[in-house]
Formats: C-alpha cells, structure tokens, sequence
C-alpha cells in the first residue's frame, strides 16, 4: 500500500538489538552484538551511577525510541497511520471516533497498525488503539505489534499494562520469545523497580522461555544499577552452571556495576578472568576501567589501563579522554586534565560539550581563569554550548572574583552566541559586581535590558537575582534621581515573591527626594499590606517631602504611619510638621500633631506650643486648648496664662477669657491679680455683667481681689441693671473680706 511509511522489521532479533542499542547508550559497556568496536557515544559521568530511568513526558507529547526503521516517504499526501494519530490525538476516544475511524480504513493490516501504534504522540491513544482493532476482530496481533505497544508502556511507566498484554498472548496464540521478557526485565529496571525485573527473569524459567546471555545481561544491568552486587555474582554463578557462555558485554556490565558499588578489586577480578576466558578487552572495557579508577580518584591506575590500552591497539575516544579530565579535575589534577585537553587535540580527536563541562568547573576551582576563558572562547567558535548551564554562572563568579569584569561580561555574550537562555540571576552576578567597582553605568545598562525584556518575570526563570545584587543598584538609581527605574525593577521582582525591605526603603528615601511624595506613599501603602518593615529614614524623607511641597496634611497623615510602624520622630520633626499646619491655617490639626508629641514625652517647643494655644482659644475651640493645657500640666509645663489671658482680651475674646481664668482657679493654677481685673474689665466693657459677677464671686472665694473699685464698678452696673439681689450679695462679701482682713491685721499688730 503505497501511503504506508514503515516497513516491516525482517526479523524480531535486530528489532531488539537496535532497541539494546538505545537502551545501552549510558553505560560502558559494549552492545551484544557488536562486540569488536565501540560505539557507544556516553557521556563520563556514566560510570557514576546508573542514567536514571526516563521521566514519564507529558501526556500530550510522549515519545519513545522507535525499534522500527521507517521508509522515507514525502509529505504529501498524508498518510493515513498520521491521519488516525491526529483523529486520537484531537477527540475523546469514543463509539464515534471509532466508527470514524473504521469508515476510514477498509483493511487494517499489520503495517498500518504497526504504523499507527509507532505514530501515536501518547501512549494512552495506543493502548486502545492496540485493544480497539483487536476486540473490534479488525485485526489479529502478533509479535512484532506486541513488542511494539510494550515498549511504548515502558518508555510511558505503564508497566502493569505491558506486564498484562505480556502474560495475555499465549491466550491469544501468539508465542513468547526471549525479546519479549528482555524488554519489560529492562522497563521494569528503568523505573527502578528491581524486585519485578528478577520475578519476570524467574518467571520465564517457569513458563519454559528459553533464557540465552541477552536474558542475563538485561537482569545484570538492572540489578547492577542499584549496587546489588552480591546477587549479580549468584546469578552469573548460575549462568555458567547452566552453561550459558558470558559474552564481553556481560563482564563490560558486571565490570561496570562493580565500579559502581566501588568494588574496585572484584571489578579487576572479572577484568582478569575475562582476560582468562580468552574474550579480549575492547575500548568500552578499558573506558570502564579508566572511569572506575577515576571514581575512586586512583589516577595513577586509570593512567595505567589508559598506556594498557593504547599499547592494545585500541584508540582512545573522546570518552576515554573526558573521563580521564574528570578524574583529574575531581582529584584537583587540573594541570593534567589541560595536558590531556591539549593531547587529545594533537591526535585530532576533538572536544565534545561534555568534555567542556568537566573541564570548566575544574578550572573555576582552581581559579585558572585565564585559561576558562580560552576555553569559554574556543566553545562559542566552535559553537559548542555545555550541557550544563549553570557553568556559566560559575565561570561569572569566577570572572568577577578574579576583578576580570570584562571576562565576566564576555561570559553572558558567549550564552547570548550559544543560544543558552539567560536568566535574571546571570544579570544579577553582573550587575552586583559592577556596582561593587564602582562603574555604575555599565550596571545601568544591563538592567536597562533586564527590564526591557522582562528577564525576571520569565516562567521558566530556575535562576533569580539575588538582593545582593539589585538592592546596590536600586540605592544608586535612587540616589541618582532614577527612582521611576529603580521601582521598574522592583514591580517585576515583586512579580516573583520578592518583599525586599531594603528595596522598598530605598525607593520611598528616592521618590521624596525627587519630589514624588505620593509614589512613595503609595510604596509604604504596600509594604503596609504585604507586612513588610520600614525604615524610619524613609519616613522622614516622606514626611520631609510633603512638606516641602507645601502640603503639610499629607506630612501629618505620613507622620502617623511612621508612629504606627512603632517608629519615634525627633523632636525637629514635630515641629516642621506643626509649623507647617499652623502657617497653612490648620490649627486643630497642629494641635493634634502637639498632643502626640506631649504624649510621647517630648518637652520642647513652647513658644509654638503657645501660639497654637493662643491660636485655638481665639477661634473659640476652648475645650479643646484647655484639654492641650491638661495635657501640658500634666507633663510640667505650665502655659503663660497671663499672656493668654491678656491676648484674649485684647481681641475682645472674653468668654474664652472668663474660661481660662476659670479653668485657672478652678485647679488653683497661679495668675496675677491684674489678669483677673483686666478679665473683669473686659467682661463689663463688653456688657457681660453676670459674667463678671461669676468669676469675681470666684476670685473673691479665692481671696484673689485686693483693688476695691472693680467690686464698686460691678455693683454700680448690677443695681443700674436691676440685679440688686447680686449686687448685694457682692456687697456682703466685700464686707465679709474687708472683716477678715481687719482681724488679720489686730492679730498681726498684737
């Protein structure tokens, strides 16, 4: 059928093998079936531990390696395997998609299913693609589609539907074979589930399916990769029981899990008998050598299997050199691991990303800057980038701590030719080592581009700026009238969490200093919400700011956040901010601002304290200057009642005066007698009779008149006025005290 893309594999043995093959990829070993060369492309830290098995990709775009090599066809027209894949992939699977689906196909054979199971982006479309045609009778599994639709759960984790379908086929008449059990022995070791790999290796000794050296290979693998050591020797006992003849992939992988539980002397124990058995050494043995010797950090042996080798005939690879500048840079040999670098060059066998990305962080160690440089240089000319980013983050720091702030700065070109992404926090290291010296305009610029492009508020941002670095540029935009920059800055890191109080702090001393008080108040607002603490320079500079804009109850509102933020202001501050409110006319308000201060303890300023004073009591808010008069006797700091008392009544204010006065003998607080007349006077210029009568009865209780002619002026009026009844009263008191003083003064002859 001419729209089919893949042909049918000629047999299940090299569908396998080309499966071992990419299964094989991480490890030092050489393939089954390919024992005389090495190609096996593995990175050096492949000694160090098993490759993790892969993680499960997301739903709509799982992939898996495919065992079946497809023919190579145009794009046009669709074929129809891509047809169905895109009808699973956009649709519930469903009666309908179904039917669908068959009104589609008029016969489904064993290369359009094979096709579509290989097709499919999601393994979950495969399973009941691969159910569907079967319990549909459209079509009748065999071999090929079994493996096919098991590897796939493999790669997908589905491990308990492969082990089903698995353990189904004698029910279907379709046969085992060993291909089959290697393939979920290996799934069930990718996910680390190693007790089900070694049941299904036991189960095909139950079920009669013939186990051969791929058998135990795939259980040595598995069991090898979590350090099981001593079961991997019963099991190797029992293979040459059963006269099953280890191959040298089996003592390539045996080697290898040695290594890797650091059982050096077994691993050289193998190594000799594999010698022994007549089965001679390739370069993936001598690699796993050279990389368990560098594991333990014995450089010296890896050294002597690395000559071993050579003398062998056998080239060194790319791998062997990697691993030996591993070693060495692990071991802190970094003149070696360059030696080696240089050599491997000179036998025209060239440097790989890996071998860079062991080589660079040695040398940051060692801060042989110069020398990462070089190299950082000879990666972008080559354009190869490491495989590991956070190298250039290391190779910044490096760059800056050796004061090479231009290599530093080369470092984040180099990513931008490499097409690394760069990330906030590589900005970060720039940017805080920039201000650190001082050239602050190079600073600038890079977070000009910083926020320009929105660096930090990147979701796939792994890497923040740190304080250490945006909080000294802030602080220098702010103090260099860049405020509005500085807050761009903080927006977007606000975006990501940050609750910087330093940063915050900064931004409220910058935008009063420019003149932008509100902007800064609306920053305190948030750092308010988000509990975040103040400074109280910030406070003043806010405070300070309104002020100077002529806006002195904005200045009184910021004086009270800064109280309630558990700050104190001076006592300079007090006063700015009342002298501000009484020049503007706010009186009341001023006098609130003073009973804040009298209320927390600060004692000055009474020549201001008196003209707010003075001030409210001309206004008639008596009550409230004589609760400020409570509030500064309370504190020792007795007002100038006489000057009170004589301004009132110069301006004809004379109830606030009658008040006062009052108020003073009231608490017996000391007056002079010629206050208390000219009270008096005012009271009867102003026709306020009784008014007068009151308080000079007070006065007199008090004993605080001696000038008979305000008693005589007063009861003139009262009896003019027809309130004889008061005059007389007056009168007897007069007599009363003019008694009294008589007596006082016999006793005092006497």
């Amino acid at each position: 059928m001419a729209y089919l893309s893949a042909t049918k594999p000629k047999t299940l043995t090299n569908l396998t093998t080309s499966l071992s093959s990419l299964k094989s990829l991480y490890f030092f070993c050489s393939s089954p079936n390919n024992t005389d060369q090495e190609t096996i492309p593995i990175s050096p830290n492949a000694g160090d531990s098993p490759p993790p098995p892969p993680p499960p990709p997301p739903a709509a775009e799982e992939r898996w390696p495919s065992s079946r090599t497809g023919k190579h066809h145009s794009k046009n027209p669709e074929k129809l395997e891509d047809i169905i894949c895109r009808m699973m992939a956009n649709r519930a699977w469903t009666t309908r998609l179904q039917n669908s689906i068959r009104n589609l196909v008029p016969n489904f054979d064993h290369e359009l299913v094979y096709n579509v199971l290989h097709s499919s982006k999601n393994s979950e479309h495969a399973l009941q693609f691969f159910r569907w045609v079967e319990r549909a009778g459209l079509f009748q599994h065999n071999k090929e589609t079994h493996l096919k639709i098991i590897e796939i759960l493999g790669w997908a984790s589905k491990l308990n539907h492969a082990r089903c379908i698995l353990l189904d086929m004698p029910k279907k008449g379709v046969e085992w074979d060993e291909d089959l059990w290697v393939l979920m022995i290996d799934s069930y070791g990718s996910a680390s589930i190693v007790q089900e790999s070694v049941q299904l290796f036991q189960k095909m000794e139950e079920l009669g399916v013939e186990r051969t050296v791929k058998s135990y290979n795939a259980l040595f693998k598995v069991i090898m990769r979590r350090g099981r050591c001593g079961m991997a020797k019963r099991y190797f006992n029992k293979m040459l029981k059963e006269g099953i003849e280890p191959t040298r992939h089996t003592y390539n992988l045996m080697i290898w899990g040695f290594f890797l539980s650091s059982k050096v002397e077994t691993a050289v124990r193998f190594f000799e008998e594999m010698k022994s058995r007549e089965i001679s050494p390739d370069a993936v043995t001598y690699n796993t050598m050279i990389n368990g010797y560098c594991r333990v950090k014995n450089m010296e042996e890896a050294e002597k299997y690395f000559v071993e080798m050579k003398g062998r005939n056998l080239e060194p690879s790319v791998i062997t050199y990697t691993t030996l500048i591993k070693g060495y840079v692990s071991s802190g040999g970094v003149d070696d691991a360059l030696r080696l670098l240089e050599e491997m060059k000179k036998f025209g066998i060239m440097p790989n990303a890996i071998t860079y990305s062991t080589l660079l962080p040695g040398l940051c160690d060692a801060e042989k800057m110069f020398d990462a440089d070089n190299i950082l240089k000879e990666m972008v000319k080559k354009h190869i980038a490491p495989n590991d980013d956070s190298i250039f983050l290391r190779l910044m720091s490096g760059q800056c701590k050796a004061g090479q702030l231009d290599a530093a700065a080369d470092v984040l070109k180099a990513m931008i030719r490499l097409s690394v992404p760069t990330e906030a926090g590589h900005y970060g290291i720039l940017i805080e080592n920039f201000c650190k010296a001082g050239v602050y305009d190079r600073a600038v610029q890079l977070l000009d581009k910083l926020i320009e492009k929105e660096i930090i508020v990147r979701p796939q941002t792994t890497l923040q700026m740190e304080s250490s670095a945006y909080n000294p540029i802030i602080e220098h935009l702010c103090n260099s009238g860049q405020t509005g920059k500085a807050e761009a800055l903080l927006r977007q890191l606000m975006k990501m969490g940050v609750q910087d109080a330093a940063s915050f702090n900064n931004l409220i001393r910058g935008h009063s200093k420019e003149g932008a008080p509100e902007s800064a108040s609306e920053l305190l607002a948030i750092m308010f919400r988000r509990k975040v603490v103040s400074e109280a320079s910030a406070h003043i500079s806010l405070i300070e700011s309104y002020l100077s804009k002529g806006e002195p109850a904005d200045a009184k509102a910021a004086l009270d956040t800064m109280i309630e933020n558990g700050h104190v202001p001076d006592s300079s501050l007090y006063r700015s901010v009342m002298e501000s409110l009484f020049a503007d006319g706010r009186v009341q308000t001023a006098s609130r601002v003073m009973m804040t201060m009298l209320e927390k303890g600060v004692k000055e300023h009474m020549d201001l304290i008196a003209k707010i004073l003075e001030s409210l009591l001309l206004r008639g808010h008596v009550e409230e200057a004589l609760g400020r008069i409570e509030l500064l006797m309370h504190n020792g700091l007795a007002p100038n009642f006489d000057g009170l008392l004589s301004v009132l009544c110069d301006k004809g204010k004379t109830i606030a005066a009658l008040k006062l006065l009052d108020y003073c003998l009231q608490r017996d607080y000391t007056v002079d007698f010629s206050s208390y007349d000219k009270v008096l006077d005012a009271l009867l210029a102003a026709g306020k009779t009784l008014n007068a009568y009151s308080i000079l009865c007070k006065i007199t209780e008090k004993g605080g008149v001696t000038d008979k002619t305000s008693y005589e002026d007063l009861i003139k009026t009262l009896n003019a006025e027809g309130n004889t009844k008061q005059a007389d009263i007056l009168s007897r008191m007069i007599t009363a005290s003019d008694s009294k003083k008589g007596n006082k003064q016999a006793t005092m002859a006497v």
